[in-house]
């Protein structure tokens, strides 16, 4: 399978190494800095520099390609996406925004090609698990989807360290958040509906962020009487983004604050992925609670140091790509994440990181 990957960021270039390691597929990475192609083409993985924010240029560059993979931040998804449509090829992207979401549902509608955009961790692998969990139930009363990319070591005030895209960290702390309330579809303000937990003696809190829950609410719309989806963090880190976007004002001016937080907060690869979906309903005439948690750390898969949050993200965008090849899903027009099966999904060498597996151990059990 001939894949491009439009975004050769830190994602992007997880991917493009985690797909060429299997040897099933042909991989090109298409960026517009160069430096980033550059450590992408000293692995010999194939580069080509592209403009990414010109759509013209990108259905040139992908013309010939089965899929297009795209890596790039959620405000130029709908131009990629355009491109992909115009040049016949497979989309699927990692998006978190609602907006972007829908205007990619209107281009995959009736397609020749598969849209299927928000394949990462939240959205994405967390909605996967929590409709499995849900279509375990006669009746759903409670769906809870909390997901954390969190430093291993806090050590700052806001006990938080950059492990994937400031643009999107951002967008998903100041955009409205999707609900089911009282059995009603109905929009949350960002960084509301403050909780707090503990799992495994550490406490956290939790509070909404936009994005997570995917198309979930749309699928499960009649069916659950309360849906969510909130951000984990450490205690004390909501007030202080409150503080920063709405105190302070920043929420207007985004730039300023991605400057702030690229200065100030550092990157990690010692992070840690939490994953906690509960489903509360009816089984049997009995009152029942599903959970499904895991924890994933970084470590070292294909030979690559990488974070947890690349493992999560860019294993759930191969795994869900694997499932497409091997033709588990659909083959065209708008594909949603809820659509992929938990059992194949985990069963799958890139799903199995999820499991704790390393890629390492099973690159040699690959599929023609």
């Amino acid at each position: 399978m001939k894949v491009a990957i439009v975004g050769a960021g830190l994602i992007g270039h997880t991917i493009a190494h985690m797909l060429r390691e299997t040897g099933d597929y042909e991989v090109v990475a298409f960026d517009r800095d160069q430096a980033a192609l550059d450590k992408l083409a000293a692995e010999g993985i194939a580069t080509q520099r592209v403009d990414s924010a010109d759509s013209n240029a990108i259905k040139a560059a992908v013309q010939g390609f089965d899929a297009l993979v795209n890596a790039l931040p959620y405000y130029l998804a709908v131009n990629v996406a355009g491109a992909a449509k115009a040049a016949g090829v497979h989309y699927f992207d990692l998006t978190e925004d609602v907006r972007a979401t829908q205007a990619i549902r209107n281009l995959g509608d009736g397609a020749a090609q598969a849209f299927m955009p928000q394949c990462g961790l939240a959205p994405g692998f967390i909605g996967i698990a929590a409709h499995e969990l849900a279509n375990r139930f006669s009746e759903v009363r409670e769906v809870k989807m909390r997901v954390g990319a969190l430093p291993e070591f806090p050590t700052n005030a806001l006990k938080y360290n950059l492990t994937w895209s400031v643009d999107g960290l951002i967008n998903e702390y100041c955009q409205p958040c999707e609900a089911i309330r009282e059995s009603h579809t109905q929009w949350v303000q960002p960084l509301e509906g403050l909780e707090h937990f503990s799992l495994d003696g550490i406490e956290y809190e939790a509070f909404n962020t936009s994005g997570g829950l995917g198309t979930l609410c749309e699928t499960l719309s009649g069916r659950v009487e309360t849906l969510d989806y909130k951000s984990v963090r450490y205690p004390g880190h909501r007030d202080l983004i409150q503080f920063l976007l709405q105190d302070l004002r920043l929420s207007t001016d985004r730039d300023t604050l991605k400057t702030i937080m690229r200065r100030a907060v550092p990157s990690t690869a010692q992070d840690v992925v939490l994953i906690f979906v509960t489903v509360t309903g009816m089984r049997n005439g009995q009152l029942v609670q599903d959970v499904f948690t895991r924890k994933i750390f970084a470590k070292t898969v294909c030979g690559m140091p990488m974070s947890a949050i690349q493992i999560t993200t860019a294993g759930a965008m191969c795994a869900v790509l694997d499932l497409f090849r091997e033709g588990k899903l659909p083959q065209s027009g708008f594909v949603r994440q809820e659509q992929v099966s938990l059992r194949d999904f985990l069963a799958n060498r890139f799903g199995q990181l999820y499991e704790g597996s390393t890629l390492d151990a099973m690159a040699t059990t690959t599929t023609a």
